[in-house]
């Protein structure tokens, strides 16, 4: 099924972009942009993954520099059956993670240091799960050839502008031909593309619950992303605005609502759906994780009271310390030493030691 939608899609974006082209130049116009079209297919396949990680500087990391980050994504791949992917660390302060590559045999996933030091460890769980889910149904090869052409039709619309088409092509539209070029076609692709990345991320999200074993992880945890993305700048995915479809959150300012134009559900949505599928596993005893034994169904309860009785997390964050949000346990007798690791102390290592820092 990811195998037949993918090839639609390509096909519907490959027919758009030789539109573009015939618009501009006619039949020889249609025929350079099909060319072009399939060029770029193919240099994405093998290389828009490492475009993407090289665009937001994202270092690998083993279990030597990071252990219980790459633990948590070891687990889940093995939770979902998927080979174990390359890990990369992000220094960004704005939490956020997304994941890419052509199959499941060359992915890589990339959380930022700002996730690692605001989500619990069971979050971070969730938002690995997540990520994989996209890994397992093929999205991120997917959404990253959209990207790639939604850019590229966008660019042929720019040198329609600039150009105003060939006056000698046979296409018999003139000047309107040219204007839906300039137009229309750019805001096809990108209505294609948001679409498209819109009903991953809910497929994405219920099959995370399900690596996972748990929906209310996840749905903590893009409730803390959602609300720090929107306080805290993210200069690389600001200058690369084509990219921000493949985070778990858009990392983009001023992008809320569930529309057109929007490269991601709204929160509220996904955390709702998240909520609704805990409900159904507990009454049923379904689920991806142990399994649970069915209960009578309580009466319903607001969602924002049931959502205040979220039980907190019950184990430390991947990097050594509890998160914000959960109780403070008591100071120890002695202050232990800063480690050397992208989720110590200092996300970057300490200055004087960068052995082994992923940023050295």
């Amino acid at each position: 099924m990811n195998i037949i939608r993918t090839a639609m899609l390509l096909a519907l974006m490959t027919a758009l972009f030789m539109g573009v082209g015939y618009l501009i130049g006619g039949s020889g116009g249609m025929f350079i942009a099909f060319l072009i079209a399939a060029g770029m297919n193919l240099f994405s396949y093998w290389n828009a993954d490492k475009m993407v990680l090289r665009m937001h500087r994202a270092v690998e990391v083993d279990e030597r520099n990071a252990p219980e980050y790459f633990a948590i994504v070891r687990d889940m791949a093995a939770n979902a059956g998927l080979p174990m992917p390359k890990v990369y660390l992000i220094d960004n302060d704005q939490p956020n993670a997304f994941a890419t590559g052509r199959n499941p045999q060359n992915a890589a996933v990339a959380a930022t240091t700002g996730l690692l030091r605001r989500l619990s460890h069971e979050e971070v769980a969730g938002v690995m799960a997540h990520e994989l889910a996209h890994v397992q149904n093929r999205d991120t090869l997917t959404m990253t050839i959209t990207a790639t052409l939604a850019g590229a039709i966008s660019m042929l619309g720019n040198f329609a502008f600039f150009t105003g088409g060939s006056r000698d092509n046979n296409n018999g539209f003139g000047i309107i031909g040219v204007l839906v070029a300039i137009i229309v076609a750019p805001l096809a692709a990108a209505m294609v593309q948001m679409a498209v990345s819109r009903t991953r991320e809910y497929a994405a999200d219920r099959r995370g619950a399900e690596i996972c074993g748990e929906p209310l992880w996840l749905a903590s945890a893009l409730d803390k992303i959602a609300r720090n993305a929107k306080a805290i700048h993210n200069p690389d995915a600001e200058r690369n605005p084509a990219t921000a479809h493949l985070f778990i959150i858009n990392p983009l300012s001023g992008e809320r609502m569930d529309g057109l134009f929007s490269t991601h559900p709204a929160t509220e949505n996904r955390i709702a759906a998240l909520e609704a599928m805990h409900e159904e596993w507990a009454h049923t005893g379904a689920g991806g994780g142990a399994p649970r034994r069915a209960e009578p169904r309580p009466a319903e309860k607001p969602r924002d009271e049931a959502r205040a009785e979220r039980p907190a997390p019950t184990r430390e964050a991947p990097w050594g310390a509890p998160p914000p949000e959960a109780a403070q346990p008591e100071p120890p007798a002695a202050e232990p030493e800063p480690k050397n690791n992208p989720w110590g102390r200092n996300p970057t290592g300490p200055r004087t030691q960068r052995k082994n820092n992923p940023w050295s």
